[in-house]
């Protein structure tokens, strides 16, 4: 196979975007699949002193201690308390060109889908409370806007 048919095969698939669907509060967050590690129930949290505000704590996952982040602090929303469908989603992003896990909290997580960017918006400029370099793009999820975090952005 030459690299032309290579290439067209996989701009083909530019258009797909595998994810993993979480909510917080109201909201729903599209995470790119092949950043997470694993999903898993709320477990105790230890405080840092002078950790950043949205990430205040660290967690012990299978014996390794990795930081715990609060999109809700990042964001501007109303910090809650666990309920029975939250969850903890285990990322891996880079940071300073190095690969680190990270805890980030979800009210619920919804399901592994696929998503389109051909029905991406960009980030509107006014009326959102986020800042939109937090943002990759928006797009539709069962007739639904989704928003799609720039995770490395966010966590820096």
């Amino acid at each position: 196979m030459n690299s032309d048919r290579v290439q067209s095969a996989a701009d083909g698939d530019a258009d797909a975007m595998q994810v993993v669907m979480i909510g917080l509060g109201d909201e729903k967050f599209a995470l790119d699949a092949g950043t997470v590690r694993e999903i898993i129930d709320p477990i105790p949290a230890t405080k840092v002193a002078g950790a950043k505000a949205f990430v205040p704590s660290v967690i012990n996952v299978r014996g390794n201690v990795i930081p715990f982040a609060d999109l809700r602090i990042r964001f501007g929303m109303p910090v809650l308390n666990h309920t029975a469908d939250s969850r903890i989603v285990v990322i891996e992003v880079r940071i300073d060109n190095e690969p680190v896990l990270v805890g980030v909290s979800a009210d619920r997580v919804y399901e592994v889908t696929e998503i389109s960017r051909t029905d991406a918006q960009q980030t509107p400029r006014v009326g959102m409370h986020w800042k939109p370099e937090y943002i990759r793009f928006i797009t539709k999820w069962r007739d639904e806007f989704v928003v799609v975090p720039n995770m490395e952005r966010i966590l820096n």
